[in-house]
């Protein structure tokens, strides 16, 4: 049977390994989200459908469809030197291809309500 010592010791091991391999991404709102999008470097991808992207995006947004069979091999291919920002309609693809991303050592922000509530400019084609 394990000591209390021997317990503790295998715990916090498994909390380092658990720590070290949880990257995390940064959450922001409207205004926050529009701050970041100052920074030249960023690169901003829209995780919409391409039909949605037509209808209306955020300036200087690429498409990266989070619906397509290929969307991870995609968006794996964004520069890990930069930041990314990354929004959908209403944060929900957003979130997934932040959690993508940021497991894959990108530092990644988020528009957390989406497009749907975006107060600032839109480039329709």
């Amino acid at each position: 049977m394990f000591s209390i010592r021997k317990s503790a010791i295998i715990l916090s091991f498994l909390a380092i390994i658990i720590s070290v391999n949880a990257q995390t991404y940064t959450s922001l709102n409207n205004e926050d989200f529009a701050k970041q999008l100052k920074n030249k470097k960023l690169q901003l991808v829209d995780m919409r459908t391409p039909s949605e992207y037509a209808a209306g995006h955020l300036p200087k947004a690429i498409n990266i469809d989070f619906k397509n069979q290929d969307f991870e091999k995609n968006i794996l291919k964004l520069n890990k030197k930069k930041k990314v920002a990354v929004y959908c309609r209403s944060g929900v693809r957003s979130k997934k291809a932040a959690e993508i991303l940021s497991k894959n050592n990108y530092i990644v922000i988020e528009l957390n309500t989406g497009i749907s509530k975006w107060n600032g400019d839109i480039v329709t084609k």
